[in-house]
C-alpha cells in the first residue's frame, strides 16, 4: 500500500498526543528527581500534628535557653526565696500575681523561673542521653548483627542482661556510691536505654547483611568495617532517627522520676521532678505548684512523642498517605 492511501484520520488517531507525553514526562522527571529524604521531608512538611510539634519544642527549647533572661526581667533567680512576699500569714504558697505570674511555692520562690530553668535540665538529660544511647546501641547492634556467631551470642546475651536488670535498684546503689547529680541520671538513662536500641538495630543487621549490594562490596573485597559503616549505616540512619525522637521523652520522663525520688539533680538546682516532688503537701491549697511542672513536663513528652509519629510515618517507605508536592 503507498503512502498517499493512509487514511489522514486513521493516522491521527494512532499518533499520541504530544501535550500527554509532555505532562506525562514532566510527572516522571518530578518522581525520579526526589530521593526518600526528600519525599520525607514533603510528607513532613503537610502535617500539622509534626509542623505544631515541632513548633512546640522549638518553643520549649527557647524558653530553656533563655532561661537567664527570663529571670533577669521577672527580678526573681530560680533560688531566691521571698518568705514574706511569696507566702501568706499561714505560711503556705501564694498563688499567681503580678509579683509571681505562676505563683510561689512552698519556700517562697518563683514557679515561673523555676520551670523554665527545669526545661533546661529534661532537655540536656534527654537528648543527651538519648543520643549516647542511640550510639552505643547502634554500635553494639552493628556488630551483633554482622558478625553473627560467637559475637552475636556474647553481645545479645549481655543486652538481655541489661534489659532484665531493675533501673531504680541501679539508680539508687550508684547515688549511694557517688551520690545524685544530672551526669549520674544521664548515666542512668542512657546504660539502661542502650540495649533496647541495640536489639532493634541487631535485627535490621542481620536483615541486611544478607542483601545483594552487601555481598557485592564483600566480593570486591570491602573490609568488614567499611561494610558496616559504609554499606549498612545508611540503611539504618531513617530507625535510628524515629527512636531517637521516641526515646527523648522517655529519657526525660526517667530525669523526672530520678528527680522526684531524690535520686536526680541535687535541689535547690529546679527540675520538673523535684518541683512535683516538693508540691505533694500542698497540691490541696496550692494547685499551682504542681499544676505548672506538671503540665511543662506533660506537654513536653507529648510533643516529642507525636513528632516521633509523624517522623516514624514520614520515613516508613510503605506509608500509604497521598500528599501533594
Amino acid at each position: 500500500m503507498s503512502v498517499s492511501s493512509i487514511d489522514p484520520a486513521q493516522s491521527a488517531l494512532s499518533a499520541p498526543e504530544p501535550s500527554t507525553f509532555g505532562e506525562e514526562g514532566e510527572a516522571a522527571k518530578e518522581i525520579q528527581g526526589r530521593s526518600p529524604w526528600q519525599l520525607a521531608w514533603a510528607r513532613l512538611r503537610q502535617d500539622k500534628v509534626a509542623i505544631g510539634s515541632a513548633v512546640v519544642i522549638l518553643l520549649i527549647t527557647l524558653v530553656a535557653i533563655g532561661a537567664p533572661l527570663i529571670a533577669h526581667l521577672v527580678g526573681h533567680g530560680p533560688g531566691d526565696t521571698y518568705p514574706f512576699i511569696g507566702e501568706d500569714s499561714y505560711g503556705l504558697p501564694i498563688g499567681p500575681n503580678r509579683t509571681f505570674l505562676l505563683g510561689a511555692d512552698d519556700l517562697g520562690r518563683d514557679v515561673l523561673v523555676r520551670v523554665v530553668y527545669g526545661a533546661r535540665v529534661s532537655l540536656i538529660a534527654g537528648v543527651v542521653a538519648s543520643a549516647l544511647a542511640v550510639l552505643a546501641g547502634g554500635i553494639v547492634g552493628m556488630l551483633a548483627g554482622y558478625f553473627g556467631t560467637a559475637v552475636d551470642t556474647a553481645l545479645s546475651r549481655f543486652m538481655d542482661v541489661i534489659l532484665s536488670f531493675p533501673l531504680l535498684l541501679f539508680a539508687i546503689a550508684l547515688v549511694s556510691l557517688v551520690g545524685p547529680s544530672l551526669t549520674v541520671s544521664i548515666a542512668v538513662i542512657a546504660f539502661f536505654s542502650w540495649a533496647v536500641v541495640g536489639r532493634i538495630v541487631r535485627g535490621q543487621t542481620l536483615s541486611l547483611r544478607e542483601k545483594e549490594f552487601v555481598e557485592a562490596a564483600r566480593s570486591l573485597g570491602a573490609s568488614d568495617l567499611r561494610i558496616i559503616f559504609v554499606d549498612i549505616l545508611p540503611n539504618l540512619v531513617a530507625p535510628l532517627i524515629v527512636y531517637a525522637t521516641l526515646l527523648i521523652p522517655a529519657s526525660i520522663v526517667f530525669e523526672a522520676t530520678l528527680s522526684f525520688l531524690g535520686l536526680g539533680v541535687v535541689p535547690p538546682t529546679p527540675t520538673w521532678g523535684n518541683m512535683l516532688s516538693d508540691s505533694l503537701p500542698y497540691y490541696k491549697v496550692a494547685w499551682w505548684f504542681m499544676l505548672f511542672p506538671g503540665g511543662a513536663l506533660l506537654i513536653t513528652t507529648l510533643a516529642f512523642n507525636l513528632l516521633g509519629d509523624s517522623v516514624r510515618d514520614a520515613l516508613d517507605p510503605r506509608y500509604a498517605r497521598l500528599f501533594k508536592a
